[in-house]
């Protein structure tokens, strides 16, 4: 923030050494203070009131303002106003109130109110935050007021000051993306509503639609249900208290929104606890406003409350991704037994209950782990927010797990059992038991079925990378965490094959080079033919739009 422009009654917005003067007798109705190295430390505005007074030729001693002090009434965000008395030469005193113009025009006992309100509405409509700096001399060896009222009153106006905080450069984009969220974002200010509409219309906020409300605490309950519970629109709060935040979050919440505020200072603390997401800022911040939020902006920039919106949404979607993964292979382990028991042994069991075991516990825990690690999907800012009711398992997730995923791998495990079965002579009710000719080909038909569901997990773990895109907007080596899990699982499929003390263990049996080759197709058929699902999902969605 930095103070931009002066005006004053009788020379306008002209500059000259009386601008000088009234940033000064501004920055003395301050309480900045300055460290040994001096940096100044305080309110961002009264910061900005002691550096234009300084770069306008009249600084402030800041050490001299404090000791020449008698009284100090701090800035009350009722009244909008802040008063203090300065000691003056030759042992009198004045009183310098600093506020909204507005409140300081109440207090005047002279002066011509409606040019200096036509004056802070042009600066406001600039995008400045105005103030109002007003005096009045107390006579020699008169007492010092004891109560604010005696003091702030029979003012009169010596101009005005004009501040300009512009908005951070990737604030525009983060409101642009906010908006494709589906997030709407309203301004709760103490500022004059033309100044927070400026700004707000600067960064995109309210566009095309803003409503501004110029006195918050005079808005009812219809009102305010009004605005909020209705369209799109954007509101600015302005000239607002700190209920006027409580209040907002109240409403919104009764009406089944989703509430983030934000806030620095120890009055926000009720709207911070109050709304779903309180976000504090830890630089500027207070350590009550920082204890009741949820969040905390180490930063204090916007763009950061929407970085943190995308991580969520990626964070949530990674959770979804790794049930579709377990969840598909729950379909081809069951079906060999439910072949088994429907044939009534007629067909030999597909698969054994310590290969089982060796895909929940060995081959499917790693890719599984590393899907939640998966990078955020493009268009994951440009969907609406998903309904506060809805569960993370969904119809369509099990539609597509257990009866799409699932289906085709289970198809494709069953057909490598078979056909190692009848190219080896098999006919359904042969005996496969041990000691019988047919054994040896049995197990290699089970160690086929273990491999090929350890081969469709390679092709699930792909599919399940992306649920609306396809996998090649991501990228197929962008997770490199997934990669090595696929290498894992197949090295530790390959070991339990081939390696005897293994084989032993686990009753499998070395696959032929031709079995291999007909495994090897299951990742891509298993990935294929989601892909093609999900083709066909964003062409009926792109139609029906």
């Amino acid at each position: 923030m930095r103070l931009q422009t002066v005006w004053t009654p009788e020379h306008g917005t002209d500059t000259g050494p009386w601008a000088g003067e009234v940033a000064r007798t501004g920055a003395l109705c301050t309480t900045v203070t300055q460290d040994v190295e001096g940096h100044l430390h305080g309110d961002p505005t009264e910061i900005a009131l002691i550096e234009g007074a300084r770069a306008r030729g009249a600084p402030v001693d800041l050490a001299g303002r404090d000791a020449s002090r008698r009284a100090v009434f701090r800035f009350d965000p009722r009244l909008r106003l802040m008063s203090v008395v300065q000691e003056a030469e030759p042992g009198g005193a004045h009183v310098i109130v600093k506020g909204a113009p507005e409140a300081v025009v109440g207090a005047l006992d002279r002066g011509d109110t409606a040019a200096a309100l036509a004056a802070a509405g042009r600066l406001a409509h600039d995008g400045m935050r105005v103030l109002a700096v007003a005096v009045r001399d107390l006579a020699q060896g008169a007492a010092t007021p004891a109560r604010r009222q005696d003091v702030e009153g029979g003012l009169r106006l010596i101009g005005l000051v004009g501040l300009y905080d512009p908005p951070r450069p990737e604030v525009a984009e983060a409101v642009r993306r906010c908006h494709d969220a589906g997030v709407r974002v309203h301004i709760v200010t103490g500022d004059n509503g033309a100044t927070a509409a400026a700004v707000g219309r600067e960064v995109g906020i309210g566009v095309p639609d803003l409503a501004v409300v110029a006195e918050s605490e005079a808005v009812g309950d219809q009102e305010l249900d009004q605005l909020l519970a209705h369209g799109n629109a954007e509101v600015v709060f302005a000239r607002s208290s700190p209920e006027t935040k409580l209040h907002v979050a109240d409403t919104l919440r009764a009406h089944g929104q989703i509430v983030a505020m934000t806030g620095d200072g120890v009055n926000d603390a009720p709207a911070l606890h109050r709304a779903h997401i309180g976000v504090a800022m830890g630089r500027s911040g207070t350590d009550v406003a920082r204890e009741a939020a949820a969040m905390v902006l180490t930063d204090d920039n916007f763009a950061t409350i929407v970085a943190a919106i995308e991580s969520g949404r990626r964070v949530y979607d990674n959770v979804r991704k790794f049930i579709v993964y377990i969840f598909a292979h729950a379909t081809p382990e069951v079906v060999p037994f439910l072949v088994f028991a429907l044939s009534a042994g007629t067909i030999p069991l597909p698969l054994t209950v310590l290969q089982i075991l060796a895909i929940d516990l060995g081959t499917e825990t790693l890719p599984a782990l590393a899907l939640g690690r998966e990078r955020a999907e493009p268009g994951v800012m440009s969907r609406p927010p998903r309904p506060s009711s809805q569960g993370v398992i969904s119809r369509d997730m099990l539609v597509r797990s257990w009866g799409w995923l699932g289906t085709v791998s289970a198809a494709l495990v069953m057909t490598a059992f078979f056909s190692v079965l009848w190219r080896a002579g098999w006919h359904p009710g042969d005996p496969t038991g041990p000691g019988t000719p047919l054994h040896q080909a049995y197990v290699t038909a089970t160690t086929a079925t273990f491999a090929g569901i350890v081969t469709c997990q390679v092709g699930t773990a792909m599919a399940a990378r992306t649920d609306h895109a396809a996998l090649r907007e991501i990228g197929l080596f962008t997770n490199p965490l997934l990669l090595a899990g696929i290498a894992f699982e197949l090295v530790f499929t390959a070991a339990l094959v081939y390696a005897p003390p293994l084989q032993d263990l686990f009753g499998t049996a070395a696959l032929s080079l031709d079995v291999v080759a007909l495994i090897a197709t299951f990742p891509v058929l298993v990935w294929g033919t989601d892909e093609l699902r999900r083709w066909a999902r964003r062409a009926r969605r792109s139609t029906n739009a």
